[in-house]
């Protein structure tokens, strides 16, 4: 595992576990929303965003944490594991609200300076929908690519093995 992808809708874990592996593997973490964003809340452009992508991707290694599914196919294309954190909507809306409530105001590892935690109801509505929108075509790409070890985590059931397996 040199070349991992950590996706999942937003609250489900991607960016904390992302950071503990990362510091147990000795492997660079890269944070998609620190890609994306600039000061302020800012978007980078897509030609941007993909260039800065596509450096990160050609490291020797790393963990990417995030979704931006425009690019989901590319990043497999580098990619030796992914883990898919494919938790129920009500567990992910509960810890983007939790995030909230406890990060207001404050910016977080994950996100550019000037990025301050906020409450966004659009973005409520993408955490809620994000299952039926994404998770179908998430499954297919992650299918058509064989040399890739995908790990799901539905559950803490899961999660657990999954810890005990990497010794976290």
């Amino acid at each position: 595992m040199q070349k991992i992808l950590v996706i999942g809708s937003p609250g489900s874990g991607k960016s904390t576990f992302s950071k503990i592996l990362s510091e147990k593997l000795n492997i660079p973490l890269v944070h998609l929303d620190r890609l994306w964003w600039k000061d302020g809340w800012v978007e980078r452009s897509r030609e941007e965003f993909d260039m800065l992508l596509k450096k990160e991707l050609e490291n020797e290694c790393w963990i990417i944490d995030g979704n931006y599914q425009r690019t989901l196919e590319l990043r497999l294309k580098y990619a030796d594991t992914v883990i898919f954190f494919d938790y129920n909507r009500f567990l992910c809306l509960w810890r983007v609200l939790k995030r909230v409530a406890v990060n207001h105001g404050k910016v977080r590892a994950d996100m550019p300076l000037g990025c301050p935690e906020r409450f966004d109801w659009d973005f409520m509505k993408y955490v809620y929908h994000f299952n039926d929108k994404q998770r179908a075509d998430i499954y297919k790409k992650l299918s058509t690519n064989p040399r890739v070890r995908v790990i799901i985590i539905k559950n803490r059931k899961n999660f657990k093995k999954l810890e005990k397996d990497l010794i976290l």
